[in-house]
């Protein structure tokens, strides 16, 4: 399968002139990447997409391009082709193609687990710069992104149904159903704002693999899950990764910008419970998940149990 990719990637670079030196595999998951390191340009990143259109390629492009015009912090760029486009379709033979786009690299390093209290408070001020960003833009016409809400949760709830068996249990399975149904119940009473104070394009994918740092500031990459959500979800993804008194930093950089209103630690929570379980529906059926999965289970199923009896979990302690 990486063959392959990389022989697209290969046809790929063919639209671009670029005086390339190394291609480097990088990463394989809904997308496959590239690094790609130049003479003179610089670093870049090729994206080989899968199961996204060009419309929806095209928009993550141009709404990263709107929020550099809003917000001081270097952000992925897409890069014209010959052609002038920034997505364009490399055909790999019996009527087989697939989508690629190259961006230019973000500078900077990923902290992993030594990330100092002024870090973890400027990750919060940068969420609060990205949704604020939102706020204020105006889409392009035919902007085409994903939702992330409801739905397309129980579409990942089916995806685990098939899976779940790699790194659960029943009686774990049954859990997680009983906390999916809560979800279910409360995401139905939620209302998309339309003034845009809670909802609106969020990155969809800010985990601590997502956020590196240069000279001491986060920098947002990967906007391949950009999409329509609650900015509330979008902070879920941010502290899933860290530890209590960590996630408190994260709510003081954040309310620095932005204030929280009304009953936000329960939302958060259940948004944080979401999360969870998507990333398990996503990884389960990849082989080179399992064991880690396995590992992690003892406490999100403490997760689990807690949000099930409404006991706050997200700045607490919680007990295995």
């Amino acid at each position: 399968m990486r063959k392959n990719y990389k022989q697209a990637a290969l046809i790929a670079l063919q639209n671009f002139d670029l005086d390339w030196t190394q291609i480097r595999f990088n990463q394989l998951s809904d997308t496959c990447t590239f690094v790609i390191e130049t003479n003179k340009e610089g670093t870049f990143l090729l994206r080989l997409h899968s199961g996204r259109s060009k419309e929806e390629i095209n928009s993550e492009i141009a709404w990263l391009e709107l929020l550099k015009s809003k917000i001081d912090v270097p952000l992925p760029k897409g890069v014209h082709d010959r052609t002038g486009a920034v997505t364009f379709r490399v055909e790999q033979g019996n009527g087989e193609g697939v989508y690629a786009s190259l961006m230019r690299w973000v500078e900077g390093e990923r902290a992993n687990e030594n990330l100092t209290e002024e870090q973890i408070y400027k990750e919060g001020v940068l969420l609060a710069k990205l949704h604020k960003a939102a706020q204020e833009l105006e889409l392009p016409p035919g902007f085409n992104r994903p939702v992330w809400d409801e739905h397309s949760f129980r579409k990942a709830m089916l995806r685990l149904k098939l899976h779940y068996h790699c790194f659960l249990t029943d009686d774990e399975f049954v859990l997680y159903q009983s906390a999916a149904e809560k979800l279910f119940n409360w995401l139905s009473k939620q209302h998309k704002n339309k003034n845009r104070r809670s909802y609106g394009v969020i990155h969809g994918d800010l985990h601590q693999g997502n956020i590196i740092f240069k000279e001491g500031e986060p920098r947002p990459i990967d906007f391949g899950r950009c999409g329509w959500g609650y900015y509330l979800y979008d902070v879920a993804h941010t502290l899933l990764g860290l530890y209590p008194l960590q996630r408190e930093g994260v709510i003081k950089g954040y309310e620095s910008i932005a204030k929280l209103d009304g009953e936000w630690v329960q939302t958060l929570e259940n948004f944080t419970v979401m999360v969870m379980i998507e990333n398990y529906c996503h990884h389960a059926s990849d082989p080179r998940e399992t064991e880690g999965l396995k590992a992690e289970q003892p406490y999100a199923l403490a997760i689990l149990r807690n949000y099930l009896k409404g006991e706050p979990f997200l700045f607490n302690r919680v007990e295995i």
